[in-house]
This record gives structure tokens, sequence and C-alpha cells, in this order.
């Protein structure tokens, strides 16, 4: 089976994580057509996470900017963020393969908290590595992963945020192959992870394609998501791909642009990146040029990573999807703006969608008709907000 896109992919991994790759890429392949595992999750997606999730029509910023602005409304979804589509997958997998231990990194908490979920519904022992960076900007998520019964693990090394949570997990997995499946977030890491996580995801992109042509006849003419590692991304993307929808992916633009031998000051690995290793995979990172992954920054906890899916990688490159970014500050700016004329608190992730699409309106690209991927809403966030504010 092929395990790349294009040049980017593959499975980077000690020796030792092949066997349960191999395991996992057959139990996949296996049960992902098996009618009981397909009734299973489309019963907890339906009743327990709360899809269909909504395309909302945003009328006061679409009025404002001259353009129909669609949102997508998965802030809606059971615990506030799109990561419970992949969790569940993932988690229903690793009932019907008999593992007894869920093992995830976050970086936002949004991640780990649908972990945490999935695993007091299933009855998993689970445990949540997180950069102690992210612990100090997330308390929230971190309260509510506790309160469910997930032990957090604050990773002290590196940059402290999701980089070097994804190695501190990985270094759980190769000690406990046996009993434990590594529940990733991303569309990140060896295959067939990315294929996986896209796979799930990508409930999204399906509910979208029927519910605008109920609305407008017709395809958008541009698709926006916010992209860290890409896994909201890819899951309203896929289903699009074959088609002419403009695909946007943004990336977060931190400080700038500009960048150390250590430190890059922003997360766009798509715009700016170059080919290397990270997690297992080839594909878009950011690097110095002795090949040492940078430390990258954001206001966004969940986008402040230095990689990117391969998937994603692959189609920036051919064309398929266009990547840019936009700043902290134009983030913020469409938090609160949003907020005031929707009464919607996007996620400081969402948030860097929308500031694409209110900054592009008038330059044509985006066509009359967006979809913005609204994946998170922004509770987590007030309290970094109010810090900055003060």
């Amino acid at each position: 089976m092929n395990h790349y896109y294009g040049d980017y992919g593959g499975q980077y991994v000690p020796e030792i994580l092949m066997p349960p790759l191999q395991e996992l890429e057959e139990a996949y392949e296996q049960y992902k057509a098996d009618p009981e595992f397909t009734s299973q999750l489309n019963d907890y997606l339906e009743n327990y996470a709360g899809r269909s999730t909504p395309l909302y029509y945003a009328k006061n910023m679409s009025a404002k900017y001259g353009i129909k602005i669609y949102l997508k409304r998965e802030d809606l979804v059971h615990g506030g963020a799109h990561k419970l589509n992949n969790t569940l997958g993932q988690a229903l997998l690793a009932k019907f393969m008999g593992k007894k231990r869920l093992i995830a990194e976050t970086g936002a908490g949004q991640h780990g908290t649908a972990t945490a979920m999935v695993g007091a519904k299933l009855g998993f022992e689970t445990m949540v590595y997180m950069g102690s960076k992210d612990v100090k900007r997330q308390l929230p998520n971190v309260y509510r992963m506790k309160l469910m019964g997930t032990e957090v693990v604050s990773v002290e090394t590196g940059s402290k945020t999701m980089k070097d949570a994804i190695n501190e997990a990985l270094r759980d997995w190769v000690t406990n192959v046996g009993d434990t499946h590594y529940l990733i977030g991303s569309v990140v890491g060896p295959y067939p992870f990315p294929k996986i996580v896209r796979d799930f995801q990508s409930v999204i992109g399906r509910e979208v394609k029927e519910q605008v042509m109920k609305v407008e006849g017709r395809y958008p003419d541009s698709i926006v998501a916010c992209a860290g590692g890409g896994s909201n991304a890819m899951g309203i993307f896929y289903p699009f791909l074959d088609g002419e929808v403009n695909l946007f992916a943004v990336e977060a633009g931190g400080e700038k642009l500009r960048e150390d031998d250590k430190i890059a000051y922003h997360s766009a690995s798509l715009a700016t990146g170059e080919e290397g290793i990270l997690h297992g995979a080839r594909t878009k990172v950011l690097q110095n040029r002795d090949g040492q992954i940078l430390e990258s920054t954001s206001v966004a906890a969940g986008l402040d990573y230095a990689g990117v899916g391969p998937e994603l990688a692959r189609l920036a490159e051919t064309g398929r999807v266009k990547p840019c970014y936009i700043t902290d500050m134009e983030a913020l700016e469409a938090f609160h703006e949003l907020s005031r004329l929707e009464g919607i608190i996007p996620a400081l992730e969402s948030s860097h969608a929308i500031a694409y699409v209110t900054k592009m309106a008038d330059s044509g690209i985006l066509g009359d008709t967006v979809v913005i991927n609204l994946s998170g809403r922004g509770d987590k966030d007030l309290q970094t907000i109010m810090n900055m504010e003060e």
C-alpha cells in the first residue's frame, strides 16, 4: 500500500513502532467497512456528538463585507470543537482492536478534552500529554480533562508546546504498544494516522456539500479553514478536492514571518517551510540551516506547530490548496468582530480563517459565496485574551 502523498508522508519511526502501525492500518481497513463499527460510530456522532452541525448564514458579516459568508458550526459539536469527530472514530477503533488504554497529545486542549470525553464514555484509562506553556494558557481545558478522569502530563522539554507533547506521547507508545492506542489528534504523524484522521474528520465536508446545495443550489466559490496540523482543514476540504471550489488553508502568521536560528515567530509551515522529517512523516517543517526544528509561536495554541500534515503539504505543492497566513493581531480583531456582529465567540484558531475572509473579501479571489470552517468555540481563550488586554 502507498504510504505517501507525492514525496510527503511515510513511516519514519523506530523499528519497534512498525508492527503497531501495521496492526493499526490493517484494523482500520477491516473495520471502516464493518457494518457494526459504522453503525456504532454513526450513532455516537448523532446522539453523543450532536451531528449534523448547522451551516449558518452570517447575515451581519455578509452585509458588512459584501459577500455571502457561511459558518460551518463545528463549535457546536459536544465539547466545543471538531476534535470529537476523530476521537470517537479512533477510540471506537481501539475498542474493536482490544486496546485498554488511550494516550494523546494536545495543544489548545480541545483534542485532549475530546480524548478525555471518549475515554470516559468508552471506559479507557486515558493519559494526555500537554506542553507546560499550553497548560498555563488553557487551564479550563486542563480542568475539564481531569474532571473526566484523564491524567494530564505537563511536558517541560523543548518549546513546551504541542511539538514536545507529541514527542512524549510517541515515547509512551513505544513503551506500551501492547495495550495502548495513540489517539493522534491531527492529520500528522506516520502513516496511517494522516489518512485515519482525515477520513473521520471528512464528515464535516460531506455535510457542507449537502447543506450548501440546499440553500444555494450550488457549491461555494471558496472554503476557508485554519491550519496548524490541518485536521479541520482536511476534514472540510477532502470531499471537495475533485471539484473547482477554491480551498484556502490559513496558517498562524504570529508576530510576522520572521525567524532566527532557534525560533520561528509564526507557525506558517505551508507558506514558508521546507521539506523535513517531523513526528514520523516527511512534510513541510520549520527548521534552521542544520535541519533542527524551530520553536514555533502563535497566539492560538492549536496552531502552534512547526509542521503540517503530509497530505496538506502535497495539496499545497500542487496548487490545489492555497496556503496563506494571518497575524496574531489580525486574528484577535476577527475574534472580537465575530463576537460583536453575530453573537458567536470563535476559538482563536478559527479566528484566523475569519480574519482571512474579512481581509480578502474585497479582493475578488474568494468569489461571492464563502464557507468558513468555524472549528471551535472561544470560551477556552477568554482568559488568554483578558490577560493580553490588561
